[in-house]
């Protein structure tokens, strides 16, 4: 079998598939499936630096080839996910990264700091979050906000810092390589796409937020051409995310560019999907003789 060890800002992964923020919440129900050692990572539900309960409901919609959400962060709050869910995560044989969300630049500092403390892997820093109707969109659509947030949060951040870029931006490898020249030591990409639907019967939106994010196997050809933009213009390690919901996809962003991979919206419709995946992956490398996935990043043979 290929080595599908990978290695992301100096943090080894046993395989390169991790699970996107949100979708998995703190791991706990998808234990009773399968050992969460079967992931390569974990990224964690954003969590801020207070307990928010999220936007009020209805909050999540059906769209053509995906979902829009917009629950709007709902979370314990930074200390409760260091003292309950960390230990518990850090006991399940697998790198367990931190995402997290603020308001301001001082709540970001703040929780970067509080973790820098802990056992968390990684930070991701999410500055692209859609679905609330103040913070992190602010940060993550300009080079100015996101090169301004991630300095900031790198002077208090001990751990290797990934920041999770937004697609709704004009101009993807720009945004990149602020966040590479800010201290970035990875990116993920690509975020939600802002969405919308409307009830026809009451004229209203379908979500309360009236927008929300839009996720799910519509977005990949999104997420591929923004990975391999990016990486035409950065050094440090992207992890690709954006409707990946089987092996072909996978192996689809690893060639645009991709070092690991993120997967979410697929988990609600298939929660075995990442054994699915790493099997096809596997099965991909073997035929091809391919000793090690490493091999596949940026592999794109051009025109």
């Amino acid at each position: 079998m290929a080595d599908l060890r990978v290695n992301i800002a100096g943090v080894p992964f046993e395989n390169p598939l991790i699970a996107a923020s949100g979708t998995f919440g703190f791991g706990h129900e998808y234990q009773e499936f399968y050992p969460l050692s079967t992931l390569g990572g974990i990224s964690c539900k954003g969590i801020t630096l207070k307990e928010r309960p999220g936007n009020p409901p209805p909050r999540i919609a059906e769209a053509p080839g995906g979902m829009l959400n917009a629950v709007g962060l709902q979370n314990p709050g930074v200390d409760h996910f260091i003292e309950h869910d960390l230990p518990w995560l850090k006991q399940q044989g697998t790198v367990v990264i931190a995402n997290i969300a603020g308001n301001t630049p001082e709540d970001y500092c703040a929780m970067a700091e509080k973790l820098s403390d802990t056992d968390v892997d990684m930070i991701e820093l999410n500055i692209s979050c859609p679905n609330v109707k103040q913070g992190g969109v602010q940060f993550g659509t300009s080079c100015a906000g996101v090169g301004g947030i991630t300095e900031a949060v790198r002077k208090y951040c001990k751990k290797p810092l990934m920041v999770k870029l937004s697609p709704n931006v004009a101009d993807i490898g720009e945004i990149a390589a602020a966040a590479e020249a800010a201290g970035a030591d990875a990116i993920s990409m690509i975020n939600t796409l802002t969405g919308m639907r409307i009830d026809i019967r009451t004229r209203r939106p379908i979500i309360r937020n009236n927008t929300g994010g839009m996720s799910g196997p519509a977005l990949l050809p999104v997420a591929v051409r923004m990975v391999w933009q990016a990486s035409q213009r950065v050094k440090i390690p992207i992890v690709g995310m954006g409707g990946i919901s089987k092996w072909e996809d996978a192996v689809e962003m690893l060639l645009a560019g991709a070092s690991a991979l993120q997967i979410g919206t697929v988990f609600f419709t298939d929660p075995y999907a990442p054994v699915k995946i790493l099997d096809g992956l596997n099965r991909y490398l073997d035929e091809r003789n391919i000793k090690s996935v490493t091999e596949l990043t940026g592999g794109i043979q051009p025109w």
